[in-house]
């Protein structure tokens, strides 16, 4: 943390433009930090705001303050190395249609060609939890994204494990 002062310090000292620090800080907290804590990208954006809004010199209080907050958060890559792996599929193989389930029917014709039919509202079922495949054909049971043991992204992964139980009971043997 300490260093990230000085070194924000010395790049506003240079005459570095003071959006793209804040363009740098957005990105770390989206890169590094992610759903480890999201709170993360709420501070880098107010502190791009505040250094819109009120300048020099006030606004390297903001950078400043968001530096540290950064510095001091618990880290993962989960959701950057997921949509890796996301972009690696899209490259790699067909581009399946949408399944009939989750298309909307928005007109008749819609629904007797099939739209939405099986589609499951989460709200009409215990606990809001569905088992409908949401993936093509191809890629149904593929996991992306693999969260981290590091602050809220432990809880996150926590409830996937809920879920995923929960999905393999209704499914059965």
């Amino acid at each position: 943390m300490d260093a990230a002062l000085y070194w924000l310090s010395r790049m506003l000292e240079a005459g570095e433009d003071r959006l793209y620090i804040a363009r740098r800080l957005i990105r770390m907290a989206i890169e590094d930090i992610s759903l480890a804590d999201p709170r993360a990208l709420e501070q880098a954006v107010a502190a791009m705001q505040a250094v819109h809004f009120l300048g020099i010199p006030e606004g390297d209080l903001a950078l400043a303050q968001a530096a540290i907050y950064l510095s001091v958060a618990p880290k993962s890559d989960a959701a950057y190395r997921a949509m890796g792996a996301v972009h690696e599929d899209v490259e790699h193989t067909i581009a399946e249609p949408v399944p009939m389930n989750l298309r909307n029917a928005v007109t008749r014709s819609m629904k007797e060609w099939g739209y939405g039919e099986g589609y499951q509202h989460a709200h009409q079922f215990e606990d809001a939890m569905v088992d409908m495949e949401c993936l093509p054909p191809s890629l149904a049971g593929r996991r992306y994204y693999f969260p981290t043991d590091r602050g809220l992204e432990k809880r996150i992964g926590e409830r996937l494990e809920e879920i995923r139980k929960r999905k393999s009971r209704t499914e059965g043997p």
